[in-house]
């Protein structure tokens, strides 16, 4: 009997964590997304998104417009863009973001291209190390709203102390992303926390 009792304990112990630990991150994830904290940084990371033939898509341009308006309101006083090419692209992602600021009124000495990474984390590593490189400590992320979280985690779990400033505009800002987008992101953040940490890395590329 007493069996019995310590059996129904544990397996109610087990369905509370399968099921209080996703909605954990679904809450994360849709905090950050809704309630952005965000404070002067030492540079602004703009994180890659596709490009077509040098000019950024709809993700990236929404991405560009966000790090620009925080820069001339003096958030921070420069801007990394990161992101390689795909097979056969003449461009990257890196290049063609730090083009179109340079062509709307952003010195070019502001902007560092780094023409590394096809996912958030190989994005990440590289983005820090250049920032350590330069002795900066804080870094404001434009991503998409709820990208941010995981975003933010990845960084501060790198040593830098991150923000997170979302796009405004775009097919993947609040007002356009549905819930499959949450639900996506929810469920990337909790593989990162469960297995990212741990040195194995899923990456979230879509192609």
């Amino acid at each position: 009997m007493i069996f019995f009792k310590i059996m129904r304990r544990v397996i109610a112990a087990i369905l509370l964590v399968i099921i209080s630990v996703p909605l954990y991150a679904f809450a994360v994830t849709w905090h950050a997304a809704n309630n952005p904290l965000i404070r002067n940084g030492d540079v602004i990371v703009v994180l890659g998104a596709a490009q077509l033939d040098g000019r950024p898509g709809e993700v990236l341009q929404a991405r560009l417009d966000e790090a620009k308006r925080i820069y001339d309101l003096g958030l921070a006083p420069r801007i990394i863009t990161v992101g390689a090419g795909a097979p056969g692209d003449r461009t990257t992602e890196a290049a063609s973001g730090k083009y179109w600021l340079t062509t709307n009124g952003i010195k070019s000495k502001n902007v560092t291209a780094l023409e590394v990474g096809r996912d958030t984390w190989v994005s990440t590593e590289n983005y820090v190390k250049f920032m350590k490189l330069k002795k900066m400590k804080d870094v404001i992320i434009v991503t998409d709203p709820f990208h941010c979280r995981r975003a933010m985690t990845m960084a501060n779990d790198l040593g830098v102390t991150a923000t997170c400033s979302p796009v405004q505009t775009g097919p993947n800002s609040l007002e356009n992303s549905g819930k499959r987008y949450l639900i996506r992101e929810a469920g990337a953040y909790l593989s990162y926390v469960s297995l990212g940490r741990h040195g194995i890395h899923i990456s979230d590329h879509l192609g």
